[in-house]
């Protein structure tokens, strides 16, 4: 079966406000630690609570319920919480002697909690499923494990202690059906119960796995499982508004109960025949019934005990009260009823409108007490009960049972006590500017967030979130980078290796303190997925640079002294004798895997030895391009001629260096490492991170001469300027290239700190003696300015792979723990981030580009290339737009830069001028979009968008404003039938009729005189 593939991700959860204890979203389980009382719950928060209920649960008392009761419970007491999961939780149960807690999440996984623990651990993971978990069963609070189903199918019996999978059952059994997920659950020591969408209920032996039986009569999703303490009876809810009771013994179904007019949703009994059991459903009625005095259940007492005003999600009693859950975050408390009551006489016919709008019937004060007749229900159309079924009076006249007695009304309509949760988060709005979000909680407050300070902006009140994201949006165009959702009440943001670095901001535009702007050249971007991911891991990437700064100095010492004792070690075969002893040790559990193009990140390039070290390190100079060293206030203009070949560095430096080049390329074939010098010096040592741009300028060359010259040697290795040097190192090389390509790294964090060493060690052998470079070469702040995350902003680590649901939690912290879980973090972090964190290298990714169209406006200003000459069999160009100036360029490239072009082409600069006279293009020259004046701060991403608004290219026209005289440049008044665009004479590779630019030039000409390329800021 082919490898399911999977991806790594990372998701961090910007903190709430401090506020009291309790859930922030619908609560979804209830139990009772009777010995203790205690009341947990969780809930669509993930969250887990333990409330101190301070009095006892004991047995209902013979009081009069509807009397005070002598004891006066006090206001229930928030006790501890934990963040369990990071999925809504769906069922909850205690075990072991009610000293562990178990969970089931829609994150797809079973943890144990130990609420009596000092410990603050995350719930321990005991089990785990492919898709959202549904129901737990636990057999008792003796037994040693626990069952679980979910939407996968299957069920599966955990070792409470840790010991993982028990047994595992198909759900379906021998049934192939696309509805086999199970929604409920029920267990004992002998029997093990399950059922679902498929309306049937199977019950199994937990000890073989094997289907015992399996019951159909349901006609709608089965909701809950009740088994009897003995095994023999099992008690379903189901959709069908019906509750069926089963006999294992005579193998089929005693009795359907018909006292709910809605779907039910959830059973609770402690009694051990389940004589005594509450049931609640959609409509928010729980009801109580009572069968101890009845040989048949459907004779037994039924009775309205409360109404909610949502449907109840779960109910649990004990002792005098019942607790109900919502889809609401509180949590209610109930008075219990006395079922022994009798049940009042029906009333009088000439009172029934009247009676059906009171309050429930109420007996002489001096009289027994007794069940109000409108607060009884009919168990079943067979049922002897003289009143009326729920809310309709269907049943009564249909047996003859006399005239309508009034609709039913439960004996509570509000709680003794509510158990006030908090306001989660329910909706999310990301602004245009991608750096803010609007949020709203369940109380309509609408909240401002960013998303790179991890903060609370600003509070707009009970507002519409439309309206204010209307106020707030400003008219930009920036990718989308993050994913945000705020699914367990939090606002989280997700990153995904395939587009975490897809948006960038102009640091002007960033909200940078005027101090931290001064760090920054006009117009430098800032990549918001480095920026943050950056600081999230703050303290790990400190910790990895002392651990490199003491592992080189180790190892420099180390090959010292070897070299003393063996003086031939500089000719030994490289890495043959340094001690590999200080590494860090690499699993041998199979889950290391081969090197590859990327890691995690399919389609990227490999990571080289050669270039992994050098080129893609941060640097004030490394990302500055050479249009940007020069002098120049104009953009550079980059060829894509079609026969030139584009190479990709080793992984992608910084976004400002490379990655400020324009030009669409496409990445070279994975080199191996053995073809490829440690340096581009002579010597062999490790450059800085500046130092290949320094060269680039010391040779005169552009970036794009750098990459053109890069691709030449790496396609023609045999070059008349190839240095012998490298020659003879191939021939060595070569013995021991089958043994490096076999070397694999792990695909974490770690896999990147062993290349690293791997490399230094290489370095050593080869060069003993010289210095040894760092190249644990993390983003500089002149990059990505340093930011201050709040400690409790939570961080998760996920993995994705296409036989699960969701992504499954690799590593769960905050940014205060962060420099506590570092051995933790070095098996999680995939290899994509670590390449970031540490050597500032990210996923190759081809980057997007807006075609256009450049013309003057109304043929006042010359044309920025000299136009085509018209042939005899060509036409005139439809609507007047030929191919001589279409331009491709970074979607955010902004219209200054334009203007800067346009100014270069049809005005170039007078170089008698003074420098202080020149007069920036976008005092004199204005662009147009749609007939609509171009701010020169815009995007071209921002124009299409809003400006533009249709297919095809986007047509610019510019124009003068009158501000400075424009002196065309002679080649542009002209036609000129033998005109040629020379080519570079540091680039003689350039044939075939291409044209190219030489390496100060702002454009480039195909062959066929029209321009293709990009405009480089």
């Amino acid at each position: 079966m082919a490898r399911k593939l999977s991806h790594q991700r990372v998701t961090y959860v910007l903190p709430l406000p401090d506020a009291p204890g309790g859930h922030r979203l619908g609560v979804n389980g209830l139990t009772l630690d009777r010995q203790n009382s205690i009341l947990y719950s969780a809930g669509r928060d993930g969250v887990i609570c333990s409330w101190d209920l301070d009095f006892p649960l004991t047995p209902l008392s013979s009081a009069n319920p509807f009397s005070s009761s002598n004891r006066k419970p006090g206001p229930t007491r928030f006790k501890t919480q934990v963040q369990a999961h990071s999925h809504w939780i769906n069922d909850i149960v205690l075990t072991e002697n009610n000293s562990a807690l178990v969970s089931a999440s829609s994150d797809t996984t079973v943890r144990l909690w130990r609420p009596h623990s000092e410990s603050k651990e995350v719930p321990e993971r005991i089990g785990k499923h492919t898709d959202y978990v549904k129901a737990l069963a636990s057999p008792g609070g003796q037994a040693s494990w626990v069952a679980s189903g979910g939407l996968d199918h299957k069920l599966y019996l955990w070792d409470l202690n840790g010991g993982g999978e028990i047994l595992n059952i198909d759900a379906g059994g021998d049934d192939t059906t696309e509805k086999g997920s199970v929604y409920a659950l029920g267990a004992v020591s002998s029997v093990l119960a399950s059922g679902g969408p498929e309306n049937v209920v199977r019950v199994w032996d937990p000890r073989s796995g094997k289907l015992v039986t399996k019951f159909v009569g349901h006609t709608d999703n089965v909701r809950d499982i009740l088994i009897n303490q003995t095994g023999d009876t099992i008690m379903t809810a189901s959709s069908d508004e019906t509750i069926k009771i089963w006999s294992l013994t005579a193998g089929r179904c005693m009795n359907t109960l018909t006292m709910h007019n809605d779907s039910v949703w959830s059973l609770y009994s402690d009694h051990p025949d389940l004589s005594v059991f509450y049931s609640s459903d959609r409509s928010g009625l729980v009801a109580k019934t009572d069968t101890r005095n009845s040989p048949d259940p459907e004779q037994g007492t039924c009775v309205a005990a409360l109404q909610e005003h949502e449907g109840v999600v779960k109910v649990v009693a004990a002792g005098d009260f019942i607790w109900t859950a919502t889809p609401k975050s509180s949590i209610n408390r109930w008075r219990n009823v006395d079922t022994e009551l009798e049940i009042e006489a029906p009333p009088d016919p000439a009172r029934t409108i009247e009676s059906a709008t009171t309050e429930p019937a109420k007996s002489s004060e001096n009289g027994p007490k007794k069940i109000p007749f409108n607060s009884a229900l009919q168990l079943s159309a067979a049922s002897t009960l003289l009143g009326n079924s729920p809310f309709s009076s269907a049943s009564s006249s249909e047996t003859g049972l006399g005239p309508d007695p009034g609709l039913t009304i439960p004996i509570h309509s509000l709680p003794e006590e509510s158990i006030e949760g908090q306001h989660g988060l329910i909706k999310c709005l990301m602004l245009n500017d991608r750096k803010r979000t609007l949020t709203q909680d369940s109380a309509g407050e609408v909240v401002l967030w960013d998303l790179l300070k991890c903060l609370p902006v600003q509070e707009f009140g009970k507002r519409h979130l439309d309206d204010v994201a209307t106020e707030l949006n400003t008219t930009e165009s920036i990718s989308h980078w993050c994913t945000i959702d705020v699914r367990t009440g939090r606002l989280s943001v997700i990153l995904e290796p395939n587009r975490c670095f897809d948006a960038e901001v102009y640091a002007d535009e960033a909200g940078l303190s005027e101090a931290e702007m001064s760090q920054f050249r006009d117009d430098q971007r800032i990549n918001l997925g480095k920026w943050i991911l950056r600081w999230l891991f703050a303290p790990l990437v400190d910790e990895e640079i002392r651990r490199d700064n003491e592992y080189r100095e180790t190892a420099v010492a180390k090959a010292e002294e070897l070299a003393k004792l063996n003086p031939a070690l500089g000719s030994s075969a490289p890495g043959d004798d340094i001690p590999r002893s200080l590494g860090i040790p690499i699993s041998t559990d199979g889950s290391a895997g081969t090197l590859r193009p990327g890691m995690d990140f399919p389609g990227s390039p490999s990571t080289t030895g050669g270039f992994g070290i050098h080129i893609g390190t941060p640097s004030s100079a490394n990302y500055l391009s050479t249009s940007m060293q020069s002098n120049s206030p104009f953009p550079n203009f980059e060829p894509e001629t079609p026969g030139s070949v584009q190479g990709h560095q080793d992984g992608v430096p910084s976004s400002f260096s490379d990655r400020s080049d324009y030009f669409s390329r496409l990445p070279n074939p994975p080199q191996s490492d053995d073809k490829l010098p440690m340096s581009p010096s002579d010597s062999g040592i490790p450059q800085s991170p500046a130092e290949p741009d320094k060269e680039e300028r010391k040779k005169g060359g552009s970036l794009f001469g750098k990459k053109f010259r890069m691709d030449i040697k790496k396609l023609g290795r045999t070059s008349t300027d190839a240095k012998p040097m490298i020659q003879e190192e191939k021939i060595e090389e070569s013995e021991v290239s089958s043994i490096k390509e076999e070397k694999t790294y792990e695909s974490n964090i770690n896999g990147v700190i062993e290349k690293i060493r791997d490399d230094y060690e290489e370095f050593l052998s080869a060069n003993p003696g010289q210095e040894l470079v760092t190249t644990v070469t993390p983003s500089l702040e002149t990059e990505t300015p340093r930011l201050t995350i709040p400690p409790r902003t939570a961080v998760f680590i996920q993995e994705e792979t296409g036989d699960t649901a969701v992504a499954s939690d690799l590593y769960r912290g905050s940014v205060q723990h962060i420099g506590q879980d570092i051995e933790r973090l070095e098996k999680a972090i995939p290899y994509w981030l670590g390449e970031l964190l540490l050597k500032n290298q990210i996923p190759f990714k081809e980057q997007a580009k807006v075609a256009f169209v450049l013309k003057p406006f109304d043929d006042t200003l010359p044309p920025v290339v000299k136009p085509e000459l018209p042939t005899a069999s060509s036409g005139p160009p439809p609507n007047g737009v030929n191919n001589s100036s279409r331009l491709n360029a970074n979607r955010m490239l902004r219209a200054k830069k334009v203007l800067a072009y346009v100014a270069e082409r049809i005005d170039p600069p007078n170089p008698d001028e003074p420098e202080a006279n020149v007069m920036p293009p976008e005092e004199y020259l204005e662009l147009y979009c749609q007939k609509m004046l171009v701010p020169p701060n815009m995007t071209l991403a921002t124009m299409r968008t809003h400006l533009w608004r249709t297919s095809g290219d986007m047509i610019l026209h510019y124009k003068t404003n009158g501000k400075k005289e424009i002196r065309p440049p002679p080649s542009l008044l002209g036609h000129s039938e033998n005109h040629v665009v020379p080519s570079d004479p540091t680039t003689p590779n350039a044939t075939n009729g291409e044209a190219t630019a030489p390496p100060g030039s702002i454009h480039s000409m195909t062959n066929s005189g029209s321009v293709s390329g990009s405009i480089a800021t």
